[in-house]
């Protein structure tokens, strides 16, 4: 029998008004699979990975999220982002709270975890990310890399089985770009679900199972790093590749 996709896009549409965003998507991630989406601006890749926890509605078509068919219903939602992290551009961390305080915040007021427990975890997943010791910050106290290190280990704090990432290190200096991305690269290697909006072609190439290249709102390929970087990939993603090596 088979596993069933830990995420299933099946003819999935979105709208803003008039405008057509997703255009019959249909894309099936295994469970475990490192999905990378990369496009030009405006092609779709941010909505696309926010509908998977609802921050964007889709219209029609079919969305299942870890088993879970996704619509409007409160319990619905709930269910999936119990299942989904995800880490913005911006950090988004709650600035009059520490370090600690934002990682066991969704734990202990949400999903009813003891204090002790969500703390210890909390300083675990801290320690994974090289940020156990300013657990006692406040946002304002750390760099822009070290914040969304934090956010990061926040995410990981609700045991989330698949995590999502909205161009992570667009905000950050080339310096704060390698932490991140080294942190990614570790949860990658250690299995977990991710898609990636990502600019970064070399993280992309090394983590990746899959490269989603979208244009215009469609997913013009879906390919392992080996095609998409070689001289079979579709001609769009060529010349995307071409102009990302002239900037």
């Amino acid at each position: 029998m088979t596993k069933q996709p830990a995420v299933h896009f099946e003819k999935l549409n979105k709208f803003y008004g008039a405008f057509h965003v997703l255009k019959d998507i249909e894309l099936a991630i295994s469970s475990g699979e490192r999905i990378v989406l990369c496009g030009p601006s405006g092609s779709g890749k941010s909505t696309l990975i926010r509908c998977v926890n609802r921050l964007e509605a889709h219209q029609s078509g079919r969305l299942t999220v870890d088993g879970i068919v996704l619509d409007d219903l409160p319990k619905t939602v709930r269910a999936v982002r119990n299942r989904v992290g995800m880490c913005f551009q911006h950090f988004n961390l709650i600035p009059h709270l520490t370090v600690l305080d934002n990682c066991t915040l969704s734990p202990i007021h949400t999903h009813g975890v003891a204090r002790a427990e969500a703390q210890a975890f909390a300083v675990d997943l801290l320690a994974s990310v090289r940020m156990d010791g300013h657990a006692g910050k406040y946002p304002h106290q750390l760099s822009g890399g070290q914040q969304q290190r934090v956010a990061i280990a926040r995410s990981l704090c609700l045991r989330p089985e698949i995590m999502l990432f909205d161009e992570p290190t667009s905000a950050l200096d080339p310096e704060s770009i390698a932490e991140v991305l080294e942190i990614m690269a570790k949860l990658a290697a250690n299995g977990m679900t991710m898609l990636c909006v990502t600019h970064e072609m070399g993280f992309a190439r090394r983590i990746a199972d899959r490269i989603v290249f979208m244009e215009g709102g469609e997913i013009v390929e879906a390919v392992s790093p080996d095609i998409f970087f070689g001289p079979t990939a579709a001609e769009r993603s060529r010349r995307f590749l071409s102009r990302m090596a002239r900037h």
